[in-house]
């Protein structure tokens, strides 16, 4: 399935279901109408409370009544206890920036006041001179974990989405640390919605594309990243306890701009476009101000 966090032509804040087409949602108040399953107001309680599960059982009742058109998809998870991000996961990446990627995860963290909504602006402040684009596949947990093995880690996911990690690439360079550049507000796109695990037979088996203005920047797949996602649940429990709702995404593809031999910085206006197959597609337009 596909859960949705939306806003409603009533400006209400709410979550529901995505068609199969991802075309069309049925809302929340809708479930429960239709399945009469007493589903929370919450959506982090919906997902991970079980109440999923229940409606997974009676799918077959729901009817997607409204287009996704008139609804306002915002980022899927509104309070996540965690956003981790992986650096150098790739190894056409790694290879790009000249360097050899490690076979641990080297990570840092996004506060969550850089999230943002799949198709709203991305502030940049006025001062940043070289803004970078990052396609990334990212993991939300679905249960409590610590210490899992590799081969039940995938057990830990409850779904996965689309994310941007947007990059002020000058202030990382000074910083020479990744989270004042990486984590200013706005600077966490991601949804367009959490599709369910069960939906992705293979998550390292996923294309990846962005597009600036339309021209393709970066086209890589998750097979491409060296440490697994198995392997990466596995190796943040030992040292960290994962909650339901935590986002960890895994790292981008080759194709951003530092590594070009000239490279494209981001620019005001400019549009960036991210899909990775099977989870669908997020576009923000960048403004400086």
């Amino acid at each position: 399935m596909r859960i949705a966090r939306i806003r409603d032509s009533k400006v209400k804040e709410t979550y529901g279901i995505i068609s199969g087409d991802g075309k069309s949602i049925v809302t929340k108040a809708e479930i429960q109408q239709q399945t009469g399953i007493p589903v929370p107001p919450n959506i982090k309680d919906f997902m991970f409370g079980g109440w999923l599960e229940e409606v997974k059982q009676q799918q077959d009742k729901l009817k997607y009544l409204h287009k996704i058109s008139e609804i306002e998809l915002l980022a899927p998870i509104p309070n996540p206890p965690k956003i981790v991000c992986l650096a150098f996961n790739y190894y056409d990446h790694a290879r790009d920036a000249g360097l050899t990627p490690s076979d641990e995860p080297v990570i840092f963290l996004k506060p969550r006041t850089a999230l943002n909504e799949p198709f709203k602006d991305v502030i940049c402040p006025s001062f940043v001179t070289r803004l970078d684009y990052e396609a990334e596949l990212a993991v939300v947990i679905g249960r409590r974990t610590k210490k899992v093995s590799e081969e039940k880690a995938l057990d830990s996911v409850f779904g996965y989405m689309v994310f941007h990690d947007v990059s002020a690439r000058d202030i990382q360079f000074k910083d020479k640390q990744f989270t004042r550049g990486k984590g200013i507000d706005t600077f966490a796109p991601c949804g367009p919605w959490i599709t369910t695990g069960d939906e992705v037979a293979d998550p390292q088996q996923l294309r990846i594309i962005t597009k600036v203005n339309g021209e393709v920047r970066q086209d890589s797949s998750s097979s491409n990243m060296v440490i697994p996602i198995r392997r990466i649940i596995s190796a943040l429990s030992v040292t960290m306890t994962l909650e339901p709702g935590d986002i960890i995404s895994t790292g981008t593809p080759a194709g951003v701009a530092m590594s070009m031999k000239e490279p494209r910085y981001l620019k005001d206006g400019d549009i960036v476009e991210i899909s990775i197959e099977k989870l669908g597609m997020i576009k923000n337009r960048i403004v400086f101000q």
